[in-house]
């Protein structure tokens, strides 16, 4: 039997699995800070539901799809956005959800992309440019409690439709034509041109070099400026890039990209969209590259009482100091194993229960950083 992970999947433990769930807990505060409340969708959705009216969207193409019993066409969910269409219904607005949860790709595989990744949603269903900044706020405050340091790019889609107003490009071409220009970061400016110029819009790539200034003439600039007022009243910087177009072809006005130096992909990012008829916004992070970025550092301060033949005692002490609100583990055996143990997983402090302990109520405390030994009645 093959026991070997499927590319483009990984397993999770130890050190790894613990930053993991510490960084999911940053992001789960900083949601229900600003007044957000948890929801869960299924992995698993009818083909027809994942797709939705996206199908010619890249991500949609990479959908894993399944078959059940009945023969029905089923997919693995790509993304956490498509579910808020059922889970919004009935709910008072504006509706301030956010989600946590596994998603799929089938795509090629790469140092930072998998198969397989961790989602973390936030969105607002009946929203404003005010809920846009907020939502750009909560990210920029997480990333600082993370300590990654970042850029918030942000564009927007009116804008870029504009212009191609402007410039005549057929109808028909505009979808074309933003998948070019999201390609901007990824290929030479030469084969975009090229590519341009089948659809007749090579002179956007002119437009698009503008400094910020040249963009005040168009209606939909306003939205960036009226977004950039609101982000300085919570203390967060912006930076325009008319270019940023973001793959989903849903995102109808402003969207946000973050980028970190220590990576070239994208760490977080989301825009505002239509669901349902009603105007939305939302950002997704991704735990995965958070993951290789973050900073913080996970101190265990747990306790590992080592039972040497006194296992009524030592479970009767490890009860009281968890009900104390302590992490505890028992070992049952040598306190020579028990030590390595203990400094193979970086336990803080080990207590010795032994019959001298028992008979005289006080415990020997080691200390596993300083080797510091102290007696104390616990």
């Amino acid at each position: 039997m093959k026991t070997d992970l499927v590319k483009g999947f990984k397993d999770y433990s130890g050190e790894e699995a613990e930053k993991r769930a510490e960084i999911k807990k940053i992001l789960v505060g900083a949601f229900e800070k600003y007044g957000f409340e948890p929801a869960e969708t299924p992995i698993i959705e009818y083909g027809e539901f994942v797709k939705g009216n996206n199908s010619q969207d890249e991500a949609v193409s990479d959908i894993f799809k399944l078959k059940d019993k009945g023969k029905r066409n089923l997919a693995l969910r790509y993304e956490l956005t498509f579910p808020l269409k059922r889970i919004m219904k009935n709910q008072k607005l504006p509706y301030r959800t956010y989600r946590i949860g596994e998603v799929f790709r089938d795509e090629p595989v790469s140092a930072n992309r998998f198969r397989q990744f961790t989602q973390c949603d936030v969105d607002v269903v009946g929203s404003t440019i005010k809920e846009d900044s907020e939502i750009i706020s909560i990210a920029n405050k997480i990333f600082k409690e993370l300590k990654i340091p970042n850029e918030i790019f942000v564009g927007n889609r009116k804008l870029l439709n504009e212009i191609f107003d402007e410039q005549k490009i057929d109808k028909k071409y505009k979808e074309q034509v933003l998948r070019e220009i999201d390609k901007l970061d990824k290929l030479p400016e030469k084969k975009i041109r090229e590519n341009l110029k089948k659809f007749g819009a090579e002179k956007v790539l002119v437009i698009l070099k503008k400094p910020e200034p040249y963009f005040k003439k168009y209606q939909s600039y306003s939205e960036i400026e009226e977004l950039k007022k609101y982000c300085k009243y919570y203390g967060v910087k912006i930076i325009f890039s008319v270019s940023l177009v973001r793959g989903l072809s849903y995102y109808n006005g402003n969207v946000f990209e973050i980028k970190s130096s220590g990576m070239k992909e994208t760490i977080c990012a989301g825009g505002t969209y239509q669901i349902n008829n009603l105007q939305a916004v939302g950002i997704s992070f991704g735990i995965e590259r958070i993951e290789k970025l973050s900073g913080i550092k996970i101190e265990k301060k747990e306790i590992l009482i080592i039972s040497i033949g006194q296992d009524r005692a030592s479970i009767k002490l490890a009860e009281k100091l968890r009900g104390q609100g302590e992490n505890v583990m028992i070992y049952y055996g040598k306190p020579s194993k028990a030590l390595e143990y203990a400094n193979s997983k970086k336990i803080s402090k080990v207590i010795f229960v032994g019959g001298k302990e028992v008979a005289s109520g006080k415990f020997k405390i080691k200390c596993m950083e300083s080797g510091g030994e102290r007696y104390e009645r616990l």
